[in-house]
């Protein structure tokens, strides 16, 4: 193949005719047909070559061009396309047949009063080659290779604004479970941990998915849908609820047991307009649309509140609850319900609390009237015992401290004096005695937990340890953390506590200093504090990594 007049419009005419088939631009076709022209040349003049090619947007002319760089004396590694600015002197002039030039940061130079620079380039035409049957082919596969590129380029430029939105698609076929969906101008793939249920569709079935994710890979852009992610309902009633869609009602928190039932928090900022009649529609046209879409997904359409315990409230309809309680500086909220509401409450196979958690962010323990009466009772024994033998009370007197909200010896001691004296009863002298009492007894308790943990072997360097107590440390002890090194590599869930997920079971850890009221923040700020004592951190990256951490909840909320 040769580039002559015959076939120089050829060249156009196709980077025309696969632009439009392949939907991208003409120039990235004619790009792609210079590059493999190019290295087509160079087999010819020689790899070490600098050898560009120019085709004509308008005629279709290849021009082939020699370029030569300038570089410093001492940077020439290529004879073949560098030159010092000694060597490229002569050449430093216009041209006077229009067949050279030189170029400076791209651009034509016309002012030859100075020198040579570093970076500037001297190109000069060469005679054209002739492409053989191997050059052709592999020019070809030069082309084929840059459109594939640029292809891919425009299928994930435009997929990925698609991430989060619904899209419509028609089944190609199934592979290993997985389905292939043709999206129109690219394929997307529904994964079998991504369906409904036992749902199956056959070629051609049309089908609606949420993108999850559009990823850039080598082998093209991957493009995965899901029809069980919590926000693929979200989006379904948005479609259906022009409310929703305008902005006057938003989805605030949604829960999903794919193909069984479902859960969604809604809140309106229009007073006249009620969150939960919208979503449902006249006579449930809207909330049924969505159901049949998610194959008879149950839906409780909850309205959302500010007021934590109200929303958990509304969280768990249709059970009926007595009594919430809740732990500010927890996650974790204990929920009463009356006997014969405990079975809704908690659903089959405990799916309404699950459901409720998830939409809540609140681990919730659900109790009956009689269980909290119980369990509150024990309490008040444990705590009422506790007293008797610490304090050397009568079981009248122990049982007032606990009705007064005391709830261990620690509060007893260092509480305000006044705070005892506010007790019916109770005059100075007796409060004095109850602090000297519970100081003693606790200075004691402290003794020997830390004899015991000296007995096991722990060092001074923990013992001596800021923010924990003789107490923690004999527990610490006992579980093989002996040293500072030991408990700086603690994970914070190891020391507080905290909840992993086994075979869709949520299973609960115990911590080794969860029996203290370590929270997982304070935990983790100890052994971090351990890690720099160490020198294992460095102090000025973890302020910069707290700062930056600040920034970002400053941002979220909007500061």
């Amino acid at each position: 193949m040769a580039i002559t007049s015959a076939n120089q419009l050829e060249l156009l005419q196709t980077a025309e005719a696969v632009a439009r088939e392949k939907m991208i631009d003409p120039d990235l076709v004619i790009e792609a047909m210079e590059d493999s022209l190019a290295r087509a040349a160079k087999s010819r003049y020689g790899s070490e070559m600098d050898i560009r090619v120019h085709i004509d947007r308008k005629t279709g002319n290849a021009t082939f061009t020699r370029a030569r760089t300038v570089v410093e004396d001492e940077a020439v590694e290529n004879y073949q396309a560098q030159f010092t600015a000694d060597q490229a002197a002569p050449y430093f002039e216009p041209s006077k047949d229009g067949r050279a030039h030189w170029l400076r940061d791209g651009a034509q130079l016309a002012d030859f009063s100075g020198r040579p620079q570093p970076g500037d380039v001297f190109e000069e035409q060469v005679p054209p080659v002739d492409l053989g049957r191997i050059a052709a082919q592999s020019a070809k596969q030069v082309i084929l290779q840059r459109v594939r590129e640029a292809e891919r380029d425009r299928q994930y430029e435009e997929f990925k604004d698609r991430v989060g939105s619904i899209i419509n698609g028609v089944v190609k076929r199934e592979e290993y479970g997985n389905i292939i969906v043709d999206v129109g101008r690219g394929e997307a793939i529904l994964r079998r941990n991504e369906k409904i249920g036992r749902e199956s569709y056959r070629p051609n079935d049309r089908i609606r998915a949420y993108v999850k994710d559009v990823r850039r890979e080598a082998r093209g852009p991957q493009i995965f849908l899901s029809r069980t992610d919590p926000q693929f309902m979200a989006e379904l009633f948005k479609m259906e609820v022009p409310e929703i869609y305008d902005g006057v009602i938003e989805i605030k928190a949604v829960a999903r047991d794919p193909g069984s039932r479902a859960k969604i928090a809604v809140i309106s900022y229009d007073n006249s307009i009620d969150p939960v009649g919208a979503c449902v529609g006249m006579r449930g046209s809207r909330v049924q649309a969505v159901v049949g879409e998610l194959q008879g997904e149950k839906i409780d359409i909850i309205p959302w509140s500010d007021d934590q315990a109200t929303f958990l409230v509304n969280a768990l309809q249709p059970a009926e609850v007595a009594k919430v309680v809740f732990d500010e500086d927890a996650t974790r909220i204990e929920v009463v319900v009356p006997d014969e509401q405990l079975s809704l409450a908690i659903g089959r196979r405990g799916q309404n609390v699950r459901l409720a958690s998830q939409l809540t962010g609140l681990d919730i323990d659900i109790l009956t009237e009689e269980e909290e009466s119980k369990r509150r009772q024990a309490e008040f024994n444990a705590r009422t015992k506790l007293f008797m033998d610490a304090l050397d009370l009568d079981e009248f007197f122990a049982q007032l401290l606990v009705a007064e909200g005391f709830t261990n010896l620690e509060e007893v001691a260092y509480v305000d004096l006044d705070e005892l004296l506010s007790i019916e009863g109770v005059d100075e002298g007796t409060a004095e005695e109850l602090q000297t009492r519970a100081r003693e007894h606790l200075e004691a308790a402290n003794k020997a937990a830390l004899e015991n943990a000296r007995a096991l072997g722990v060092e001074d360097s923990l013992i001596e340890f800021e923010g924990l107590t003789p107490q923690m440390v004999e527990a610490l002890a006992k579980d093989g953390v002996k040293t500072l090194e030991d408990f700086a590599t603690c994970a914070d869930w190891e020391l507080a506590g905290g909840w992993t997920t086994q075979n869709g079971q949520r299973v609960k850890d115990d911590g080794i200093l969860e029996p203290f009221d370590v929270s997982l923040e304070e935990a983790q700020t100890m052994v971090m504090t351990a890690r720099v004592m160490l020198g294992w951190v460095d102090p000025t990256e973890l302020e910069s990594a707290d700062e930056a951490e600040a920034e970002g909840d400053e941002q979220e909320a909007g500061v």
